[in-house]
Parts: C-alpha cells; structure tokens; sequence
C-alpha cells in the first residue's frame, strides 16, 4: 500500500500541485489523467524516489518495491537482448549461486551430525524455498514468454541490444519490469512503442498482475482494458473516481456541471454581500454589520470550475478528385530490403473510395507496403499499379521527423502552399494551435506533439484521392486524435491507415489486412470486426487455430459496430476465471516443489535418514509429489493453451 500525504510540488514559484493527498491500495489499477503539463509523469517520478517532492510525504508498505518505465529511455547497451533481459533476475541469479555453494559444501563435509552441518542443511531449505517462491524455477521461461509477448522473435534473442531502435530497446526495459514482479508497476505512456498484439498482450498480463499498477496513457482502450480507477489530477488538486476512464469521462462532465453550479451560486452571494458593504460602508450604524461581512468574505472558500481543454486542432481534408475505380493493386509482389524478404506473393487490391486499416505486429511488413505504395521502395519482384490520375496524400510514421529543423512553422506552411492557400496559412496553422507568435518558431524547438500537428497542416495543402497514414496519432492526445478520427470518417477518398489504437481504428475502415508471415490476410468490417470474428481478446491467439472451426464455412455476417458488449463481458470472466485457476495451481505447483525439495535434501543425508529411506517411504513419497507435480502441470498448460 502506499499512502500519499499532503504532497506539493513547486516549480519556480508556481505549485504544480499542492497538499496532494490519496492511498493506493495493493491491488488498485489507477489511470492518472490530466492536461499535458498538469504534473502526471512527475508524481510517478516522485513515487519511484526519482525526484523529491517541495513538502508532503509518501508512505510505502515495507518490502514493497516499485518498477518504473519512463516516456523515453536513452540507453547504450553493449548486452544482447536477452542477456540484458536476464538481468532483471538479480536477486535470483545471487540465490541461484548461494544455494550451488552451499550444497558443494554440504557435498564436501562429512560432519552429519554437527550442529554447524544442521545450520547449513537449514539455510540451504530456507534458500531454496525462497528461490522457487521468487519462481527461479521458471525464470528463463517466463523470460522468454515475456519477450515473446512483447514482439520479439526468438531469434532477437542473441542480437545487441544496440542493433535494435529506442522503441524495442523500451520493450526491454518493460519486460524486465514485468520480471522483477515489483508490489507497484508504474507505466508513462507504455504504448508508444508496442503495437496492437503487444499492447493486447500487456492489457492480458497486467489483468492477471498480483499487485499495484499506476500508468499514464492518451490511448483510451487501454485505460478502459487495464484500469479500473482514474487520478485526476487538475487545478493542482486531485479527483479520485472509483472507475474505469470512459466512465470517469461521463462523471467529470456532471461534476464540472455541479461546480458550475455551485460557482454561480456563490458568484450570487458574493455579489450580494459586496453590494451590502458597499452601500453601508460609510454608515456608522452598520459598521458592524459590514465588519462582519468582510469577514464572511475573506473567510469563504471560493469555489473553483475546472478547465475543459477546448484548444484542439479543428480541420477537414480537402475534397477528394476523381480517379479510376481502382486506387492499387498488386500482382505476385515481394518486398523486401537486400538479401531480407518481408513480404512475398502479394495480390492486393483497393477500389476508389475504400478505407483500410493495416495490422499486425511491428516488423510484419506493414510500413514496408506503405513504402511500396508511394513509391520509396522498390519491389523485389512483381509490380505496384496506382489506377488512373490517383494523388497520394501520405503521412508517414517518422513525418513529423522529416520536417527541415531550421526553417520556422510559418516557413514550413510557406514553402508547400500554392494560390489561393498563401494569404490563408495563418488561419490554418491556428487551427493547429499555432498561436502568431508560434508561427515564428524553429521546427527544431517544437515538441513532439506540435511538430506532428504541423506535419498534419502541411498534409492539408494539396488535395488528394489516396490518403495513407502511418501511426498518425503519435504524440496526439484523446482530444486531437478525436478530431482527426471526426475528419476522416468525412474524408471520401480512399483511405490506408496503419495504428496499433483500437479506439481510434473503430468505424474507420471497411477492411483489415492482417500482416503476418509474409503473407497478408483479408478480414471484412473494422478492428473490432476483426477481433470478433477470431473470438479472441488477444492477437496472441492468432497463432493457434480456432477450435471445431470448419474452412468450408461462410465468413459470418459483418457487424457494424463493437463486438456486442454482453458478449465481451462473458468473454472477460472466462477469461478472469481461467486465469485464477491457473494462479491456483501456480501456487500448488510451488508448494508441490517444495515438498519435492525436501525429500531430494533428505534422500541426499542417508546417514541422517536411514530408516526412512530404508523403509522406502520417501522413495513412494517422492513419487507421488512428483506424479501430482505433472499432473498439475499439465492442468495449467491445458488451462493456457
């Protein structure tokens, strides 16, 4: 448990928030939300004993440890991934080398009966059982499923860290944290870097997780999947709401709407009392009265509204030309880069006006069709046709990168806009929120969201009839992204999209392209369309195939909407349910072993127990231990598989 008392943080003067107080509970699962500057990624810092608050204090239950994982992480890392992976398991390694050195000493004395000998026959056992209760039995297993998870290939294993880009290098430090098995997990922004599968397969890991979890995050499927109560923190002070975020969404706006209420109420009485001094102030009969209205007025608790944040990007696409009835298609296509084939025998097709959306775990080929498409890649064999007087709009994953650093925002804008657009580039960069002022900024002093609003605006100067969108929400909070998710479901042109957020992928396409194996699949309807037809929560399960499913059936009817949330929900307490009796025989397994561990340190002692093994009851002992150790076993693998 960790209990936060009166916590205040002052930057120059001005208090980011002040008197903060709130408890987190061993198993609370906590969304900490707010506007961008409000404070969140510092509270995690000061909970991890990164950074010490101005006044206040925080309590931590002893032993109980915290995992943090920053937005960004600058690493220099000569390990390769899984070595740098197995270092998460330092205590255990350290008890792994005790326990080998005290047996090699136990192998080597001949005093059985000494108390020095007892002493250390008893350290070895307490040793041992802390060993297999911190699962050093299971250690390069569970290493490996982690990775595996995370979007690593086994053959990742073995390659230096440093060959791999700052986002997997993050998928590292986010496994060992999931290793460590800290009391308290918290998470700043954990799905910038994971794509869909990954980020189905953390929401899974964290639903089963023995303890506290505290995580910023703009992706709103997630907060909803993993989170089951939101910390706001706003106007320095703290909200705490017993719930999920879309829920916290709907609750906020009633409090905002009490508040307002109050406010103005108040706003009447204030009023009244000033009119009141002020007509008396000067009447020696009513000094008294006027005194004690001063007093009333300093002495009241002013009521404050918190902000709405209505500064969000405002724009429509520009209307889509003509083209032919169809925008690409492919024939017999391979891609790839050298000797590397990430994609082979491709027949893709896209007709005027559809709208895709590209997924699959990163590394899957799905930025390298994108690169195909616009032309910065060449096939290996095949060929790409764009249909007849097609325009390519095209934001790319790293776009916000390729802008030139020395020019300013307005030059930017300038450089691209043509005719009747020059004399409008204000407006449309203060639709971006670019203030005047801003516009006179260096593209390499702008953060990341901003220099991916202004990569958005300059998409916005020439009109087209294929848009393709790499990861465009990066950097984009819930606001902006629902702005730009309102202005492309009124785009009419044809539409590739490629996102790992699932809420903002929701209603936006007609199809999904499942990449996976170099091949590429074909599902009707949107993401969620997708996840219901396979009858699965997770893209992990994507590699098995669906139970009593037969080929030579028709695809079932394509729902327009979310899977049915009745049906979600029975999915999730099966699932909940599968879950804990899995942990249920994690842990009989655990003390199965123990027992297992017992016998092995007395079979080892024969002079110390003679009769009982002469007598064969710890031969029979063993044997039984160990038949139900496999039995269970095999129960938990049938349970996961």
């Amino acid at each position: 448990m960790i209990s936060i008392n009166k916590l205040s943080v002052n930057f120059t003067g001005d208090f980011l928030f002040k008197d903060v107080s709130f408890v987190v509970g061993d198993r609370d699962r906590i969304g900490l939300v707010g506007k961008n500057g409000a404070g969140k990624s510092t509270l995690l810092k000061i909970l991890h004993k990164l950074q010490e608050p101005t006044t206040g204090e925080i309590t931590i239950t002893a032993g109980h440890r915290t995992g943090y994982l920053p937005q960004e992480l600058h690493g220099c890392y000569e390990t390769t991934i899984w070595d740098e992976t197995m270092t998460a398991f330092g205590e255990l390694k350290s008890l792994e080398r005790r326990v080998e050195s005290i047996t090699q000493e136990l192998a080597d004395r001949a005093d059985y009966e000494s108390e020095g000998y007892f002493k250390l026959t008893q350290q070895l056992s307490d040793l041992t059982d802390r060993f297999h209760q911190l699962g050093g039995a299971t250690m390069e297993g569970d290493a490996e499923k982690v990775l595996l998870g995370l979007g690593f290939r086994k053959s990742d294993f073995s390659r230096p860290m440093k060959e791999f880009s700052n986002g997997w290098q993050m998928r590292v430090s986010l496994a060992k944290i999931l290793l460590q098995k800290p009391e308290v997990i918290l998470l700043d922004e954990p799905t910038n870097h994971l794509d869909i599968e990954s980020i189905q397969w953390l929401e899974d890991y964290l639903a089963g997780y023995d303890g506290a979890l505290i995580l910023v995050s703009h992706d709103r499927a997630f907060l909803d999947r993993v989170t089951n109560r939101t910390v706001e923190i706003t106007l320095g002070n703290i909200q705490d709401y017993k719930c999920s975020y879309s829920e916290y969404v709907e609750q906020r706006l009633e409090r905002i709407e009490a508040q307002q209420n109050a406010y103005e109420n108040q706003q009447k009485e204030i009023a009244q009392i000033e009119k009141f001094i002020e007509r008396f102030r000067y009447k020696a009969t009513k000094a008294k009265q006027v005194q004690s209205r001063l007093k009333l007025l300093d002495k009241m608790d002013k009521i404050e509204v918190d902000d709405i944040d209505n500064s969000h990007i405002s724009f429509r696409f520009p209307p889509a030309p003509h083209s032919g009835r169809i925008t690409v298609e492919t024939e017999h296509l391979a891609l790839g880069y050298d000797s590397l084939e990430v994609l082979k025998d491709i027949d893709f097709h896209l007709e005027r006006g559809e709208k895709v959306a590209f997924v699959g775990r990163n590394g899957e080929g799905k930025s390298t069709m994108v690169k195909a498409i616009v032309g910065e890649l060449q096939p290996q064999k095949g060929e790409i046709k764009l249909g007849h007087e097609v325009v390519i709009g095209y934001y790319a994953q790293n776009q916000a990168q390729k802008l030139n650093p020395d020019k300013t925002v307005f030059e930017t804008i300038d450089d691209v806009a043509v005719g009747d657009i020059r004399p409008k580039i204000r407006t449309i960069l203060g639709s971006f929120l670019f203030s005047t002022e801003d516009t006179e900024k260096k593209v390499s002093v702008l953060s990341g969201g901003e220099k991916s609003r202004l990569a958005l605006a300059k998409l916005l100067l020439s009109p087209f009839n294929l848009l393709i969108l790499d990861e465009p929400t990066n950097h984009l909070d819930m606001q902006s992204k629902d702005v730009l998710k309102n202005a492309l479901l009124q785009y009419e042109g044809s539409m590739i999209l490629v996102s790992h957020d699932r809420d903002f992928l929701q209603g936006l396409s007609t199809k999904v392209f499942e990449f996976r194996d170099q091949k590429i699949k074909t599902y009707l309807g949107d993401v969620y369309d997708f996840l219901e037809k396979k009858k699965i929560d997770s893209f992990q399960a994507l590699q098995a195939p669906v139970k009593g499913a037969n080929p030579a059936e028709p695809a079932p009817k394509v729902s327009a909407n979310k899977a049915n949330y009745e049906q979600k929900k029975a999915q999730d307490a099966a699932k909940r349910k599968k879950e804990n009796q899995a942990r249920k025989l994690e842990q009989e397994i655990d003390e199965l072993t123990k027992q297992k561990n017992e016998i092995e340190i007395k079979l080892a002692l024969p002079e110390q127990y003679a009769a009982e093994i002469a007598s064969g009851e710890l031969y029979a002992a063993y044997e039984k231990v160990q038949k139900e150790i496999e039995e269970k076993e095999w129960q938990w693998m049938e349970l996961l598989s």
